[in-house]
């Protein structure tokens, strides 16, 4: 089978019950912890880098200070 889904398997999907409330709760609350925890990791590593590491990317150090101290929650 190829890797797209075949249409039989989309239908079957499509006709499927959602998922119970706390389920779909759970599942957004490890999508948020999961951004939050990336945002975290992204801010530290562009807290330590150089002024021409940040050159190269096209930030200058008041813009990636600024980045750097967001809260995790903040986009």
């Amino acid at each position: 089978m190829s890797p797209a889904l075949h249409s039989a398997h989309i239908a079957l999907l499509s006709n499927q019950n959602r998922l119970p409330t706390a389920a779909q709760a759970l599942i957004f609350a490890a999508v948020v912890v999961t951004k939050w925890d990336r945002l975290r990791r992204n801010r530290k590593s562009l807290a330590k880098l150089e002024t021409h590491q940040l050159n190269d990317i096209g930030l200058g150090r008041s813009t990636a200070e600024t980045e750097a101290q967001k809260p995790f929650w903040r986009d």
